[in-house]
């Protein structure tokens, strides 16, 4: 039997585009690849992703990200090295209050918008954010300072 694993499949409008980033966000090839469709299936984080060409514009709606958490700031490190040596904008949080923990956080949108987190939490037990409520919502890519 193979291992439980995670499957997420993501709407991408430009699948090369959406496999260079997912590769340099996974640090592998996808498994699979056909003219509309790409399948990474990495060991570390255990997931299968999928990318599903649709026309349809896709970023701005539910779900707020998706993350990766890592094992210690030097993984974030990593991370960010690797984003911004395969071109991608990477937006580095240390230290935040975000959903009720303390986490430094590299933040990575792909080209269809989707934001990632790869994150290191350093204090699990931590008060909320001071934030509006008509603020974005904690947790947020958008909302930790």
């Amino acid at each position: 039997m193979k291992a439980t694993r995670l499957h997420m499949a993501l709407g991408v409008t430009d699948l090369a585009k959406a496999v260079d980033f997912y590769t340099a966000l996974l640090g592998v090839a996808p498994s699979k690849t056909r003219d509309d469709y790409a399948r990474f299936e990495p060991a570390v984080p255990s997931v299968n992703l999928s990318l599903n060409v649709t026309t349809a514009a896709v970023g701005t709606r539910l779900p707020q990200h998706f993350g990766i958490q890592v094992g210690d700031t030097d993984a974030v490190a990593g991370a960010r090295t690797r984003m911004e040596s395969a071109g991608y904008a990477v937006r580095i949080e240390e230290d935040v209050t975000c959903c009720y923990a303390v986490s430094t956080k590299a933040w990575i949108a792909d080209p269809d918008g989707h934001h990632w987190e790869v994150f290191v939490t350093t204090d699990d037990d931590a008060p909320a954010a001071e934030r509006a409520p008509e603020e974005t919502p904690c947790c947020a890519p958008t909302c930790c300072t």
